[in-house]
């Protein structure tokens, strides 16, 4: 399922308090998923890594009641007491079998020990898939049987519409729609350390921020998303010098263009983050009428990219000239 798909479904189950498990691949954002929703909804959000966990981190500590003359379990202070929130096991089936116990009362029972889970929290777990060369145990039946599944899949249009409202290095978007299998390069055969992911493209965005020297930038991002998507990339980074003047573009100063097919996914790219960064109605004007004169399938992704990222432009006599030109590419 699809990250947007994934997303409302989820709300729907967190709402009802169900149980939820998404599957996926390292690295793809299953716990930024959940974590946005918890956003979205004004939820509290707990992430519990249960791999880094023994049983008592969830049962408690038991303890002497003088008054009772019995053993009390003292519940751990990280576990919500009130309010609404979503409690994430993340890696859950990554923990010891004993944690995975103790989680499974969490699950079924809505409490462990003499720990109750407030009505206004739902669970939702996480994990890698048995096949991702991670540490994984086989989930019993009892408790796979108390989650409703999902399996995250990932989506180059949808990494591109967060990586623009992210403000993600235009440079990597362009390069990402340029090489859409260098988004995710994970090979569970591979013993390769570095490859990349969604979550390690972030990273490159961090390093490009850093302004590492140009004799560290290859051995830095090899690190992050291995060393051929790293060469590759950085050949990419050489289409910046041969770009028109976006700013002049903008300014509806320029009508200057390329031919070249990884100049235009760059230029792409970069007029639609330069306009998300300072929009206004005459800049959207202007690069809508840039787009007139570019190569028919880069005319289109600009747009598109534009509109999924909530711009309006139906009040645009120029866009209406657009519409016209290219009805045969959206029909």
């Amino acid at each position: 399922m699809n990250a947007k798909d994934l997303t409302l479904s989820l709300s729907a189950l967190v709402a009802q308090k169900v149980p939820t498990f998404l599957w996926g691949a390292p690295g793809i954002g299953k716990s930024s998923i959940v974590k946005q929703i918890a956003k979205a909804t004004n939820r509290e959000f707990i992430d519990l890594r249960l791999a880094l966990m023994d049983p008592t981190d969830l049962k408690g500590i038991p303890f002497y009641d003088k008054e009772s003359h019995t053993a009390l379990w003292a519940p751990p202070a990280f576990l919500p007491k009130s309010g609404e929130g979503i409690l994430f096991l993340d890696e859950l089936n990554s923990a010891a079998p004993s944690v995975q116990s103790s989680a499974y009362q969490l699950i079924l029972d809505r409490k462990v020990g003499e720990y109750e889970l407030p009505d206004g929290w739902a669970i939702v777990a996480a994990g890698n898939r048995e096949g991702d060369r991670g540490v994984t145990y086989r989930m019993p039946a009892p408790l796979a049987n108390r989650f409703v599944h999902f399996e995250l899949e990932v989506s180059v249009d949808e990494w591109r519409d967060w990586a623009y409202k992210s403000s993600i290095n235009e440079s990597i978007i362009a390069y990402i729609a340029y090489k859409n299998e260098h988004l995710f390069t994970f090979d569970a055969k591979s013993n390769l350390k570095s490859f990349a992911t969604p979550r390690s493209w972030e990273y490159v965005n961090s390093v490009l921020k850093a302004e590492l020297g140009a004799e560290f930038l290859l051995e830095t991002l090899s690190g992050t998303v291995g060393k051929d998507v790293a060469v590759s990339f950085l050949s990419f980074l050489k289409v910046s010098s041969r770009l028109p003047n976006i700013s002049e573009i903008l300014l509806g100063e320029s009508k200057e263009s390329s031919d070249e097919i990884d100049v235009l996914y760059a230029l792409s790219a970069g007029l639609v983050s330069h306009y998300l960064r300072a929009p206004t109605e005459k800049s959207l004007e202007n690069i809508i009428s840039y787009t007139l004169g570019m190569k028919s399938e880069f005319s289109v992704m600009v747009i598109q990219d534009l509109q999924r990222s909530g711009v309006d432009m139906a009040f645009s006599p120029v866009f209406k000239i657009w519409v016209k030109k290219f009805a045969y590419l959206l029909a």
